[in-house]
């Protein structure tokens, strides 16, 4: 199984386009993020984390397409935030 090509295909069927970027205010700074860089992002991860990322957005599915925007709002929030925490010593 393929789970970003089953990622795609939810999105597809969602009338979501990957290349869809989402803005993220930081600091009056704007920084923009696609659908498809956050999903080739999580891709990375460990199988169980790509299985869960996959199973959290078909939940999302299910909440309409509101849920799939916020979803990816979310995963876009924490990869931004580590991101920019690791330009810092803290």
């Amino acid at each position: 199984m393929n789970i970003k090509q089953e990622c795609l295909n939810i999105l597809r069927a969602s009338g979501i386009d990957s290349a869809s970027e989402i803005d993220f205010r930081v600091n009056e700074e704007v920084h923009a993020l696609s659908i498809e860089y956050i999903l080739d992002t999580y891709m990375l991860a460990s199988q169980e984390s790509q299985l869960l990322f996959l199973t959290t957005l078909k939940k999302s599915v299910d909440a309409d397409a509101l849920g799939i925007d916020k979803f990816f709002e979310g995963m876009g929030q924490l990869l931004l935030m580590s991101q920019l925490s690791e330009k810092f010593d803290i």
